[in-house]
């Protein structure tokens, strides 16, 4: 039986129900939201079976490729319990309610080269912690300009939440399903005015033209989306890797360069993609021990089939390869 793709499965919830959590908070502070939202994670828990043997392969992955590293008890229980964290911060962050006294800028220095070298960038970004919280960064930097490659349609009800959210105007959200070739010239015209297009890189591509490479995560072969490298060369510019995970009370901001697609020659493409995506895949590992319950890819993810490699020519971007969730 073949396995359901991410994009399909039914987004859980209410709006209501996520209107009370997140009234909870703002009511009653941290700790009682905490204490509500345990039942709530083990009421999903019992009913997301998909969502549940994800986070527990995932474990078992983690645990047989770093037995040092020791997982608390409950720990699928507790994944759903981040994840419902996770969810509350990105509410929060998008309506300007997360205090940048709560951002600690890892990279600081790194970051603020990007930005002021003029020379734009793609920066990818995981489901790892919440990458909405960096939003924030972008009030505080009128230079920090950033385009975002979303898919939202299969989160409808979460997005209702976002309505009256305060992104920056600094920040343009494009759909991805949606790319066509007028996307092209927005997202060349975000770089050459030294800003950044931001995509996710760690979910299988949707659609049956999305091309994918198998690379060697946790221990298994895992399918990764080439659509945002294949962007990085099309638009011919440096590739930044984001992170920002909680730790506490505080988000700690991860900022690395990854590569620089300027100086790729043609025929050194397929190499480079390949090069790049697996130091992507080997910093993704090295968060998700830094960060174990934070990686909230509740799909299958692993898979014993060959990889998907379409035609040998690069993809336009009006071709929806770039078709990675940015959002969660």
């Amino acid at each position: 039986m073949s396995q359901q793709h991410w994009s399909n499965v039914k987004e859980s919830g209410s709006v209501l129900g996520m209107k009370i959590m997140l009234s909870i908070y703002r009511r009653f502070g941290e700790l009682p939201f905490l204490i509500a939202l345990a039942p709530v994670s083990v009421y999903y828990w019992c009913r997301n079976p998909l969502a549940r043997r994800a986070s527990k392969e995932y474990q078992r992955r983690f645990r047989a490729t770093y037995p040092d590293k020791p997982l608390p008890r409950l720990t699928t229980l507790r994944h759903f319990m981040a994840f419902g964290v996770t969810m509350l911060d990105k509410v929060r962050a998008l309506h300007g309610e997360v205090a940048l006294s709560q951002i600690d800028n890892l990279d600081r220095e790194t970051m603020r080269e990007a930005i002021e070298s003029k020379q734009g960038g793609v920066i990818l970004v995981t489901h790892i912690g919440n990458h909405e919280i960096c939003q924030a960064l972008s009030s505080s930097r009128d230079d920090l300009r950033l385009s975002l490659l979303m898919h939202t349609h299969h989160a409808q009800k979460f997005n209702a939440l976002l309505k009256e959210s305060r992104r920056p105007g600094a920040v343009d959200i494009i759909e991805v399903t949606d790319i066509g070739p007028d996307t092209a010239q927005r997202l060349k015209e975000r770089i050459d005015g030294g800003g950044f297009v931001v995509i996710a890189a760690d979910r299988e591509p949707i659609g049956e033209q999305g091309r994918a490479r198998s690379l060697n995560f946790l221990g298994a072969p895992a399918a990764f989306p080439e659509g945002a490298f294949w962007l990085t060369l099309l638009l011919r510019c440096p590739v930044y890797l984001l992170i920002c995970a909680r730790d506490g009370k505080t988000f700690n901001v991860h900022f690395e360069p990854l590569g620089d697609s300027r100086g790729v020659k043609r025929r050194e493409r397929d190499s480079w993609i390949g090069e790049q995506m697996q130091q992507f895949a080997q910093r993704l590992e090295h968060y998700c021990t830094r960060y174990p319950l934070q990686w909230f890819n509740f799909y299958p993810f692993w898979s014993e089939a060959p990889e998907r490699q379409k035609a040998q020519q690069s993809p336009g971007v009006c071709s929806k390869q770039p078709s990675e969730n940015a959002h969660g």
